[in-house]
């Protein structure tokens, strides 16, 4: 399968807009949660894997006790594509349902 395309800087800049808990950390982007407790961060650690098996598009995951560490990055385009701004999204939604 093909790499999705790099974003662009101004693209980038716009998705970042729509995602107020994730930072830019050089060719990736990073969001630090924190869940009620360990149970519940695994709940999201869950559901994320789920999103991300769905997608064909995997996040590094750091956990530490109840707090999640994220990193989107598309490491076959060499940077940021569309892909990573729709997963953050979804690790958004399941930081919500589950944290």
């Amino acid at each position: 399968m093909p790499a999705a395309p790099r974003l662009t800087e101004p693209e980038i800049a716009l998705r970042l807009t729509a995602l107020p808990d994730w930072t830019r950390d050089g060719d990736s982007i990073r969001r630090t949660a924190e869940a009620a407790d360990f149970p519940a961060a695994i709940r999201v650690v869950v559901a994320v894997a789920e999103q991300a098996e769905a997608m064909d598009h995997h996040p590094d995951i750091d956990i530490r006790w109840r707090t999640l560490h994220f990193t989107l990055s598309t490491h076959s385009a060499g940077g940021l594509t569309a892909l990573d701004f729709d997963l953050a999204a979804r690790i958004d939604q399941a930081v919500t349902a589950h944290g």
